[in-house]
């Protein structure tokens, strides 16, 4: 479906036999779902989740070094329902994983999360029963970002590399949804397939 802003005037004055060289103005065609996705990744709000060292690096990415507000994203929301981006920027407990899911479910659809930093994706060092060994056993996660502590360059090109994924990815496609077709549920919740993108990974 294409959009144009001159198709309105066209239809209700009845001029559509006139040309494009006769209209005064200039006009945009192009698609719905293109112009959705470039909305989208291009106000992109984080949540505030810092739970260790990898937030100060977080907080770097947000200062005049790094700008990310050339990106749109330079609010960081402290409500859940006005960010549609979680970065878990350092280890997750046991006791924080059920604050952290319930941060997740009351953010809007469409949202995104990257685990920041190896503690974040795998557990880290902290191989024991207090810290859970990975965040995608709470929450889907879109994009790994690797480090100890990453760098604010690492987790910008996961922002990036998260980006690039709004912009080739459906609009309308939900998280769960293949799964649900598949009858594959879950007591609580679906579990999807994971289709993550790991930065700095060698293919």
């Amino acid at each position: 479906m294409l959009l144009s802003l001159t198709m309105i005037p066209l239809i209700t004055g009845g001029l559509l036999d006139m040309g494009l060289e006769d209209l005064g103005y200039s006009f945009l065609t192009g698609k719905i779902e293109d112009l959705v996705k470039w909305a989208r990744r291009s106000s992109v709000w984080p949540a505030t989740f810092g739970l260790a060292c990898c937030a100060i690096e977080m907080m770097a990415l947000g200062a005049a070094d790094f700008d990310i507000s050339r990106f749109g994203m330079e609010v960081f929301r402290a409500s859940p329902r006005q960010s549609d981006l979680m970065i878990v920027a350092g280890r997750v407990s046991q006791k924080m994983a059920p604050v952290l899911r319930q941060v997740y479910d009351q953010m809007m659809e469409p949202k995104w999360v990257i685990s920041m930093g190896v503690c974040a994706s795998t557990g880290g060092m902290f191989n024991n029963y207090a810290i859970v060994q990975g965040v995608d056993q709470v929450v889907p996660v879109d994009v790994y970002a690797p480090g100890c502590p990453p760098t604010p360059e690492t987790l910008m090109h996961a922002i990036l590399t998260l980006h690039e994924k709004i912009r080739t990815g459906e609009i309308t496609r939900r998280k769960g949804t293949d799964s649900e077709k598949a009858g594959d549920t879950l007591a609580g919740w679906v579990e999807e397939v994971p289709n993550a993108v790991r930065v700095a990974t060698p293919r």
